[in-house]
């Protein structure tokens, strides 16, 4: 339906990822195609607000509608939540977001629906203080599934709460400069004459954070490959990988392709880059030319040996199919289409990437495992079991000082979301021994 309506394409949205189970990224860009591109940004922030909050607002749009609105009609349900969304966290002036609000249900052909909206939402205004205190639960105080706060209690007895927190916050954006096409001085002056605000608070200072986030097209450099966008977290995978010349590296589940263009940016070696899906490659490929760097490119499913080319490898990184769980907040709907015992079902073909990987590593070559996962079950518990069950296998401890936990009954790097303004990740590197 092509509704020209911001407002109607959120609530479109919405019904398409919390009703159907698509997932934002693909859901967000069709929705994008409806409206003029001057409302691309509006829509954005209505979609992942409305998204990073739904239980409250879905739960106070369950007490002000006297019917529940079922079939065609449940796109209007997550109409109502985008208009409380406007009005509890966004400055649109109340008058004007119930307006235009109202009138998204003409442009989604239900003009005798009007009514309804409007007085839904001048009835939150009324009465919004009361409404709120009778949806008090940990799913709605958290805006998380109980499955994942459970786990996260588990797992994070003292702070599983700032997690949370953690997640509901908008991400920062961080660039990472691509030294073999300029250095980080002429790259941080292009910045400051474009008067954008940025700050380099990791120890590799091609690291920049930027203080708002920015369209690429925006930023000094983009199509010359001066940087690449990429959280500060996953800037870390290459440095722990420490490539050198002549090294032969794989880079396993590699789409799309950052941390291959980083290796490729601090040594003189040769990788493959290795994907199971050839549309994520493609974006590989893209992030290859625009930076000016060459790898060898494979698709396939990893967990079967004959994917790959009959080569030992001196490094290879593995940044394993995983829950996301580490970087909800650049996609909140993580939290809603993952189900726990996908977990589990990860768990198992984490085990046998490894696997697989382990027979190609040379001995006393390299291996990190990665992940932008903060469960135990696919970072801690996983290696700890490898490394266990793997005479040949070392644990090389991470040195960096912000790994200050790290040990053989605890093996591994974990980023907690927000920690440093990076996504939630996790690292563990070992040694194939002699």
């Amino acid at each position: 339906m092509k509704t020209n309506n911001v407002r109607a394409a959120a609530a479109e949205t919405l019904l398409a990822v919390m009703d159907k189970g698509t997932s934002l990224s693909e859901a967000l860009p069709k929705a994008q195609l409806k409206i003029a591109a001057k409302d691309h940004a509006l829509l954005q922030e209505m979609c992942f607000g409305a998204i990073r909050f739904f239980p409250k607002y879905d739960a106070i749009t369950n007490q002000l509608l006297t019917k529940k609105l079922k079939g065609k009609q449940r796109v209007f349900h997550h109409l109502i939540i985008i208009g409380i969304y406007q009005l509890e966290e966004m400055r649109i002036p109340q008058h004007a977001a119930v307006a235009e609000t109202v009138q998204a249900a003409v442009s989604l052909k239900a003009q005798g629906l009007k009514g309804l909206i409007n007085a839904c939402l001048r009835n939150f205004m009324r009465n919004r203080d009361a409404l709120f205190a009778k949806i008090s639960n940990p799913v709605t105080d958290f805006s998380h599934p109980s499955w994942f706060i459970k786990r996260v209690q588990e797992a994070y007895s003292e702070n599983w709460q700032d997690i949370l927190n953690a997640n509901l916050e908008r991400a920062p954006m961080w660039l990472r400069v691509h030294t073999n096409n300029v250095s980080t001085a002429q790259f941080c002056d292009a910045l400051e004459e474009a008067k954008i605000e940025y700050s380099q608070p990791l120890a590799d200072k091609n690291a920049i954070l930027l203080a708002s986030p920015k369209p690429v097209d925006k930023l000094p450099g983009f199509e010359q490959g001066w940087f690449t966008v990429q959280d500060g977290a996953a800037q870390h995978a290459a440095h722990i990988l420490a490539p050198q010349d002549n090294d032969v590296i794989l880079d396993a589940c590699a789409a799309p392709g950052g941390k291959t263009c980083h290796i490729l940016d601090l040594a003189n070696c040769q990788v493959t880059a290795a994907d199971i899906d050839q549309t994520r490659l493609d974006r590989v490929t893209e992030n290859l030319t625009r930076l000016s760097e060459q790898a060898t490119l494979v698709c396939g499913d990893l967990t079967i040996p004959a994917t790959l080319p009959d080569t030992l490898y001196d490094r290879i990184l593995l940044d394993a199919p995983c829950s996301a769980t580490g970087v909800i907040r650049r996609h909140p709907d993580i939290k809603w289409l993952r189900r726990s015992e996908d977990i589990d079902n990860l768990a198992h073909v984490q085990k046998d990437i490894l696997k697989t990987l382990w027979a190609r590593l040379k001995p006393g070559g390299t291996l990190v495992y990665a992940t932008c996962s903060i469960l135990p079950s696919e970072n801690r518990d996983l290696m700890a079991a490898f490394l266990s069950s793997h005479a040949d296998a070392k644990l090389i401890p991470i040195d960096t000082p912000l790994n200050t936990l790290e040990s053989e009954k605890n093996p591994g790097w974990q980023i907690l979301p927000s920690e440093h303004s990076m996504d939630g990740f996790y690292y563990c590197r070992i040694q194939k021994q002699q």
